[in-house]
């Protein structure tokens, strides 16, 4: 790669990671509004609401920016940036479409993306520790505990794939791909899923940010642009844990026509994956913290390793 090269390729990654995730807040706007009889943000600017998102942008922009005076303010300040910056990091490394459509080839792209992926959630922690506040701290314990009871069914079901490609290239594992691991990996492409709304705290995920018991969780301190960074870190977690599992799973630019429109076939895939987060958010009421620990240890970990084991007998017969 030349120096424009680059330049070029991590330009469109930055686009990409300031223009989807807002495309995905502007989405659940307008969705939730359709399917909850919701006014409001139907109406903001005239067309169709087209205006809410800007006036949610000035709203945190004009908002005052606190610190309690008890926080550790540091870390309080570094903590939406750790939160959001680990997403625009995990871009780079997605796959879009063929001959080389990605910001940079990742030899164990699965590991690579998966750990920076778990460094995210760590913006959490260090926002509820650093707030001096008990309700962020509740929050922050019931995200460290929901980060260790769902990392394992997330890298256990992206093991499944990886094993069934014989590499932990993404671009690899898009390579080998064949429409017919669709059926005998769907079990393991649920469990990726699922557990990837765990992680970013989706409902019915979401007790450790629950607005009814414990205030916002670990963001009941922040106020102003920062509280903005947390809102943009989850849609941004949105936007990657749907590509990851596009390109996982449904094949990512794989369709009719990949040569010349696979970049379009995987927006499709992580658009209509993005649309089943928000529908999810509508659909289902929260879980109780205790659930949401038990779901990981008892349903999706069992899930998981019964995938792999599949995937091995598969993988013997065929060979």
């Amino acid at each position: 790669m030349d120096v424009a090269d680059v330049a070029v390729r991590l330009l469109a990654v930055l686009l990409a990671f300031l223009l989807l995730p807002l495309l995905v807040g502007q989405g659940e706007h307008k969705v939730m509004a359709h399917m909850q009889g919701r006014v409001g943000p139907m109406h903001a600017g005239g067309f169709h609401g087209w205006a809410q998102l800007v006036a949610d942008g000035v709203k945190f922009v004009q908002k005052e920016d606190t610190v309690p005076a008890g926080a550790d303010r540091r870390i309080f300040q570094l903590a939406p940036a750790v939160a959001l910056v680990p997403y625009l990091i995990v871009l780079v490394a997605i796959p879009i479409g063929p001959d080389g459509m990605v910001g940079q080839v990742v030899d164990a792209g699965i590991f690579f993306v998966l750990a920076v992926l778990g460094v995210g959630v760590l913006g959490s922690l260090m926002g509820g520790w650093a707030s001096a506040n008990k309700y962020s701290l509740l929050g922050g314990l019931r995200t460290a505990a929901q980060l260790m009871a769902y990392e394992l069914p997330l890298l256990l079901s992206a093991a499944s794939v990886a094993m069934a490609a014989g590499t932990l290239s993404l671009t690899g594992i898009l390579g080998a791909f064949e429409w017919w691991w669709l059926p005998w990996q769907l079990v393991g492409g649920l469990v990726f899923f699922t557990a990837g709304l765990a992680e970013l705290q989706r409902p019915p995920f979401d007790a450790p940010i629950a607005a009814e018991e414990i205030v916002f969780g670990a963001y009941t301190e922040y106020s102003g642009l920062r509280f903005a960074f947390f809102l943009l870190a989850e849609y941004a977690g949105i936007v990657v844990v749907s590509a990851l599992t596009a390109v996982l799973f449904l094949g990512g630019w794989h369709g009719p026509f990949a040569d010349q429109l696979g970049w379009l076939w995987m927006l499709l895939k992580t658009a209509a994956l993005c649309f089943v987060v928000i529908w999810a958010r509508v659909a289902w009421p929260r879980l109780r913290a205790d659930q949401i620990q038990r779901f990981a240890w008892t349903v999706l970990v069992p899930l998981a390793l019964a995938q792999i084991a599949l995937t091995g007998v598969v993988k013997v017969v065929t060979s």
